[in-house]
């Protein structure tokens, strides 16, 4: 069984301490990295705005496009399990002309 191990992480130069399994530090920086560039993004010049409503336009912006992510991998599903079907009908159908 893994173990959680502390990982230190900088968003907007302030340091977070977070436990992650080993296999997943990788990831959790590379999620930090990109929350830090999205924050700074929002931020912009302005450095008196406040932490806590750049965190949250940035978790909605982030949230938004995984919503999107999610609903277009949802439509190619779909358009994989429409083709499957007309390609398991042809197999049906030149299998039933071959009888």
């Amino acid at each position: 069984m893994s173990q959680n191990e502390p990982v230190s992480v900088r968003i907007l130069d302030r340091e977070y301490t977070v436990g992650v399994e080993p296999a997943e530090r990788d990831s959790l920086t590379a999620a930090a990295r990109m929350l830090d560039a999205r924050m700074r993004e929002i931020r912009g010049n302005n450095r008196m705005a406040a932490v806590d409503r750049v965190a949250v336009l940035a978790a909605l912006n982030l949230a938004h496009e995984l919503h999107l992510m999610r609903d277009e991998l949802a439509q190619q599903q779909q358009r994989f399990q429409s083709a499957m079907n007309d390609l398991n009908r042809r197999l049906d159908n030149a299998i039933d002309d071959g009888r």
